[in-house]
C-alpha cells in the first residue's frame, strides 16, 4: 500500500518521538559518550542511539526508501544519483548544546523527492514540541497534544526592523556584518540550527543567518516547514540549496528568512561560500 505524504507525516512524527525520548534519557542522566568527528564536530552516544531508532523504522515504514544520514558514511554521488526519493535525518541536530547541558536540541527527519524536500519533522525532546510539514499541506506544531497551523510574519515594510534568530554562542558581528547597517535588529536566541528555523516558520523570528559548515540534512527538514509556512531557505548569494546534486552534501552559509516574496537583497549583503 503506498502511503500518502500525509500518513507518511504521522509516522514520521512518532519516529522522531521515540528518538527524541531516547536522546531525553542520555540528557537527563548525563551519562553518555562523546567522540570528535574527522571535521572535529562533537558525536555522541545519543546521536548514534537516535539514529539506530530512525534507521530502523524509516526501514520497516519504507523498505523502498533510501536513506541519507548525518551519522552514516557518505554515499557516493554515483549510487545516490539513482534515487528519486529519500530519507534525509539529523538523528541529533545541536550535539554542542546537548553536550553543554542546554536543553534546545533537536531530531530532524526529511523526505526529499527530486531534489526537493517534500516532508519535514522537527521534535524537540526536551519540551515536547514537534514541527511537522508536507508539500501542500502547510506547516504545523504540535505541543501538549494539541496541533495548530503556524505561518511565518510577512515583512512589514512599514515597521522595518528584523527579529534574528542567533545563537548563544556566535558572536554577533559574525551574522550582522551581512546585514545592512541601517536596519534596526532584535535578537533572539536559540540552539539547535532546526529549531532556530522554527522561530521563522512560527512567526516569532524573521531571519536567521547561518554562517559556517553544515551538512544538507541540517537543512532538509527546515526547509519544506519554513516554505510551507510562507518563508524559504536562501543561499548566501540569494540562491536556492541544492539536495543530492553533488559528491559534496555540505550546504553554502544560507537564511532562512520568513517572507518568500520580499526582495532580502535589499536589505541584507550577499557574500561567496561554496562548498563544492
Amino acid at each position: 500500500m503506498t502511503l500518502s505524504l500525509e500518513q507518511l507525516a504521522a509516522h514520521a512524527v512518532e519516529i522522531a518521538n521515540s528518538a527524541g525520548a531516547a536522546i531525553l534519557e542520555f540528557f537527563e542522566d548525563g551519562d553518555f559518550e562523546q567522540f570528535s568527528k574527522l571535521d572535529e564536530s562533537p558525536v555522541t552516544s545519543a546521536d548514534y542511539a537516535s539514529n539506530g531508532i530512525i534507521m530502523e523504522e524509516l526501514t520497516k515504514l519504507t523498505p523502498d526508501i533510501p536513506i541519507m544520514s548525518e551519522e552514516i558514511e557518505n554515499i557516493p554521488l554515483a549510487e545516490r544519483k539513482l534515487w528519486s526519493r529519500y530519507w534525509l535525518i539529523d538523528p541529533l541536530d545541536g550535539t554542542q548544546e546537548f553536550v553543554a547541558g542546554r536543553s534546545d536540541f533537536a531530531v530532524n527527519i526529511a523526505l526529499v523527492e527530486n531534489g526537493k524536500p517534500i516532508l519535514g519533522i522537527i521534535h524537540a525532546p526536551v519540551t515536547k514540541v514537534t514541527f511537522w510539514a508536507a508539500l501542500g499541506l502547510g506547516t504545523h506544531k504540535i505541543c501538549g497534544g494539541k496541533t495548530t497551523k503556524v505561518t511565518a510574519s510577512p515583512v512589514d515594510l512599514a515597521n522595518p526592523y528584523l527579529r534574528v534568530a542567533i545563537s548563544r554562542v556566535q558572536k554577533l558581528e559574525t551574522i550582522t556584518k551581512f546585514i545592512k547597517p541601517d536596519v534596526a535588529l532584535e535578537f533572539v536566541s536559540m540552539g539547535s540550527a532546526a529549531l532556530k528555523s522554527c522561530l521563522v516558520a512560527e512567526g516569532n523570528a524573521d531571519i536567521y543567518i547561518r554562517v559556517g559548515i553544515t551538512g544538507e540534512w541540517d537543512t532538509g527538514a527546515p526547509q519544506i516547514i519554513v516554505e510551507e509556512a510562507g518563508g524559504c531557505i536562501l543561499d548566501s548569494e540569494y540562491g536556492e540549496l541544492t539536495y543530492n546534486q553533488r559528491e559534496s552534501v555540505l550546504n553554502p552559509n544560507f537564511m532562512v528568512v520568513s517572507d518568500k516574496s520580499f526582495d532580502w537583497s535589499t536589505i541584507t549583503i550577499p557574500h561567496t561560500s561554496r562548498r563544492d
